[in-house]
């Protein structure tokens, strides 16, 4: 069963405080829903920019939600230009906004393997999506 949007993005700036990291939801789409995109700030003027894997990529569709990554170190110019086409097309998108000067975060990518237990990671004990 796949959660709600805001339950999932609740649940993910959760885990990236809790990590120590520093995540803001900047816009709100729809609660029940909503596309879920995601912004790494690099901290250095770049941005790394995450959004939802197109179902077609996929022959059994997954139980979560699963990212692609869309843009890799872009200009601020290049994301706000982005996230006007997607605000076009999807107006109750979400947004996050993580800060990451490695751009490393964890989300859980359409080329990744799916968990085992798709809730709970016992050895981190955080939640995977």
């Amino acid at each position: 069963m796949r959660v709600t949007s805001d339950f999932f993005v609740s649940a993910l700036v959760r885990r990236i405080f809790n990590g120590g990291g520093f995540a803001a939801v900047s816009k709100r789409g729809a609660p029940e829903a909503g596309a879920v995109f995601v912004s790494v700030d690099r901290l250095d003027g770049t941005y790394d920019f995450y959004g939802p894997a197109p179902q077609s990529m996929f022959s059994d569709l997954p139980d979560g939600r699963l990212f692609e990554r869309v843009l890799l170190q872009a200009d601020r110019e290049m994301l706000a230009d982005r996230l006007q086409k997607e605000g076009r097309m999807d107006p109750d998108y979400w947004l996050v906004e993580i800060e990451a000067r490695d751009g490393q975060v964890e989300l859980p990518l359409a080329t990744d393997e799916p968990a085992a237990d798709p809730t709970m990671d016992p050895g981190k004990g955080v939640f995977r999506f």
